[in-house]
């Protein structure tokens, strides 16, 4: 899961992701947009690169087109290749490197994905829209921009009517009804009124139990938080009601969200820098679950590690996306040349631990534990589920190799079921570990 995958661009080739969070690894992705289209979850998000010579800006967000991935269980997600670039926009600038926070609707047999690009004259951003029989195109871009938008993430939105919207941002949060052919505003966009003070941007907006929720990234300190407003009808008024996530502990600068429903559960997409700490404007998607109280509001989101969904026991467990992480126990990364190889974790003392939950170990007997290790002094490592005194499932010892060993170990316990695992330094002075699996 951790070694870079090939980059494969403009062809219709699926590549398949396994995620903890952040959920893409092979490349940035940034400002999700996630739909429930034909019973998967597509992700329509921004895609950071790093800045080519022809980008002035070597420090600023630098995007020069749009992925679509997809999933059927928030846990394996697969890349589904371009589906429009900034050289393929009719009217846009095919220098700009700023195809800024997307998003997708489907109306009438059709899915609609609207973008942010600059126009070839370089004026203020305008939204386009490019069409689909597919959720994952191919994806025909309209040869002009909508008339009367300016600005940059736009939202479009359904009403239980049949009325469309769109929201965007552009120094303020704005909003117009469109037509039946959702190429054309309906109505002249209007600013909605009554939101807090603070610098605002990519507004997401979507109903639920009667509720109309308009959420978007609001800087109330020194960067982005995630805050809503909520209000009966799609126009407003709007009362605000709090934050979704606090701003971000280690300083990246914007945050940018989306809010679906799939089997069920609601979740919220989200984006950090967690492959690219020094640098905020290379960003990684993330999932959490969300949940509301009984009066409509939303309940605070704290970010994880873990993410959503279940890891199969047969399925390389990174641990390093943990759920809790005890004293003496500690992440870093494999490669400091290369992110995308992803994390590692060290255990340091005696009694270092971690808790990774929602691992599911199936009906079928299981023989083995393997581990990926290095130690220059070795020890041991004890397996358990359930709770850190829990029951000993497997004992792996650890030998002095200070290279990377995969080492294997019987299991004394055969679970059935999810289970949480906690992983716990019986002895020695440092082991590392990069993944385990059960077999």
């Amino acid at each position: 899961m951790k070694k870079s995958l090939l980059f494969l661009i403009g062809i219709s080739t699926v590549i398949a992701i396994d995620a903890q969070n952040p959920i893409i690894h092979d490349q940035f992705t940034a400002d999700p947009s996630a739909r429930a289209f034909e019973g998967r979850v597509y992700l329509y998000p921004s895609h950071d690169i790093p800045a080519p010579a022809d980008f002035a800006r070597k420090d600023w967000f630098c995007m020069k087109d749009y992925h679509v991935f997809s999933s059927d269980n928030l846990t394996t997600w697969k890349d589904h290749g371009v589906i429009l670039s900034q050289d393929k926009v009719p009217w846009g600038n095919p220098k700009a490197y700023a195809m800024w926070a997307p998003d997708c609707i489907y109306r009438n047999g059709k899915y609609y994905f609207f973008y942010p690009a600059t126009p070839k004259d370089f004026r203020t951003g305008s939204i386009g829209v490019a069409i689909a029989d597919k959720p994952y195109g191919p994806f025909k871009p309209e040869v002009t921009p909508i008339k009367g938008t300016r600005g940059i993430d736009p939202c479009p939105f359904i009403d239980k009517d049949g009325q469309a919207y769109l929201y965007w941002a552009g120094g303020n949060i704005y909003v117009a009804k469109l037509k039946e052919n959702m190429i054309e505003l309906a109505s002249e966009p209007q600013i909605i009124e009554g939101l807090p003070k603070g610098f605002k941007e990519g507004p997401f907006f979507f109903e639920h139990n009667g509720y109309y929720y308009l959420t978007y990234p609001l800087v109330v300190d020194k960067t982005e938080t995630l805050a809503y407003s909520m209000g009966k009808s799609p126009l407003g008024p709007f009362e605000y009601k709090g934050l979704i996530m606090d701003q971000s502990p280690t300083g990246c600068w914007t945050n940018h969200h989306s809010i679906v429903q799939f089997k069920g559960q609601w979740y919220l997409f989200y984006h950090h820098n967690d492959y690219s700490p020094q640098f905020d404007k290379n960003r990684s998607v993330r999932i959490d679950s969300l949940f509301f109280n009984a009066d409509g509001t939303i309940k605070k989101v704290s970010p994880t590690f873990r993410g959503v969904g279940e890891t199969l026991a047969t399925d390389k467990i990174q641990i390093d996306r943990y759920s809790n992480l005890g004293g003496g126990a500690s992440i870093a990364f494999l490669n400091i040349n290369n992110k995308f190889d992803g994390w590692k974790t060290i255990f340091t003392e005696q009694g270092a631990w971690l808790r990774y939950n929602c691992v599911n170990f199936g009906n079928k007997k299981l023989s083995n534990l393997y581990v990926r290790v290095k130690s220059s002094k070795g020890g041991t490592l004890q397996i358990r589920t359930g709770k850190i005194n829990g029951t000993l499932i497997a004992q792996a010892v650890i030998p002095s190799k200070n290279i990377w060993t995969v080492i294997q170990s019987p299991l004394t316990v055969s679970p059935k079921g999810v289970h949480d695992i906690f992983v716990e330094m019986g002895n020695g002075k440092q082991v590392e570990v990069d993944w385990l699996y059960f077999k």
